[in-house]
C-alpha cells in the first residue's frame, strides 16, 4: 500500500532504484535514458518513474536534499516496496586539489557527526560502510565502459559546506585517518538504512564545486550534465 510519501503501488517500484537527489534530475533521467516509461510517484514533487534499460526494470526516485529526506525515501523503499538496491547519483565537494569539476567519485565509507543513527536506531554509529556487492558491480563496469573514477571515504554534513562560517573547523573533526576526498548531504542516512534493513546501497557523485576550484557548477548543469555518472550507474544497475 502507499506511504504518507509515496503513492506508488507496490510492484510499481523496481527491485533496483537509481536515486538523484533533484526531482527534475529524475524526470531528466527517466526522459533521456528509459524506455517504456511510467511516472509511479508525484507526492511533494518527489518524482518516481519506472521503465526499462537494455531490457532491465529499473526505478528512478528523487531523494530531495539532506540526511532526513533521504532517510525516509530509503526506509519506504526497502522496508514497504521490497527495494533491494539503490544507487544514489549526485553532486558533491570536492576536498582534494586534484579533483575537477565533473570528476566522478564512488563512496566507500561515509563519516557524519550527526544524530541520525542515533535518533533513528538509538545507535552512537557515525561511519557506516556502502555495500561491497554495489561498489564492486559498479567498478568493473566503470572498466568496462572507461568511464574515470575515483574512489575514497566521503563526509556527509547536514549542511551545504559552501555556507559552513568555517569549513576547515568541521574538516578538523573528523577522524584523522579517514581522508575524506569529497562531501555531500543524503549518503550516511542512505547506507545506514540499508545496512539496517540487511540491503544494498551505493553512492556516486559527481564534483561541481570545490575549495581548491573558484568556478562553480550552475543549476543547469546539476540537473543534466552529469551524464557520465548517469550512465555508470545506469550500466551497473542494469547488470544486477
Amino acid at each position: 500500500m502507499p506511504t504518507p510519501h509515496n503513492e506508488a503501488k507496490i510492484g510499481d517500484i523496481a527491485k533496483t532504484v537509481i536515486m538523484p537527489g533533484d526531482p527534475l534530475r529524475a524526470k531528466y533521467i527517466a526522459e533521456n535514458f528509459l524506455e517504456h516509461v511510467k511516472l509511479v510517484n508525484q507526492v511533494r514533487g518527489m518524482y518516481a518513474y519506472t521503465g526499462t534499460y537494455h531490457g532491465k526494470e529499473l526505478t528512478v526516485m528523487a531523494s530531495g536534499m539532506g540526511m532526513p529526506s533521504m532517510g525516509i525515501y530509503s526506509y519506504e523503499l526497502f522496508k514497504f516496496y521490497h527495494v533491494e538496491n539503490i544507487i544514489r547519483i549526485g553532486s558533491c565537494g570536492g576536498y582534494k586539489p586534484e579533483l575537477k569539476l565533473f570528476d566522478i567519485i564512488l563512496s566507500e565509507q561515509v563519516f557524519s557527526e550527526g544524530n541520525f543513527a542515533l535518533t533513528l536506531n538509538n545507535d552512537t554509529c557515525h561511519i557506516v560502510k556502502s555495500s561491497e556487492k554495489l561498489n564492486a558491480k559498479i567498478i568493473d563496469t566503470a572498466n568496462e565502459t572507461k568511464i574515470p573514477f575515483l574512489s575514497g571515504n566521503t563526509v556527509c554534513a547536514d549542511c551545504f559546506d559552501v555556507y559552513m562560517t568555517d569549513v576547515n573547523k568541521f574538516l578538523s573533526r573528523i577522524p584523522k585517518d579517514f581522508n575524506p576526498v569529497s562531501a555531500e548531504m543524503e549518503a550516511f542516512a542512505l547506507f545506514y538504512v540499508a545496512n539496517m534493513l540487511q540491503k544494498n546501497a551505493a553512492c556516486l557523485m559527481s564534483v561541481v564545486d570545490s575549495k581548491y576550484i573558484k568556478n562553480i557548477a550552475t543549476a543547469k548543469e546539476r540537473q543534466s550534465g552529469l551524464n557520465n555518472m548517469i550512465r555508470l550507474a545506469l550500466e551497473s544497475a542494469a547488470k544486477i
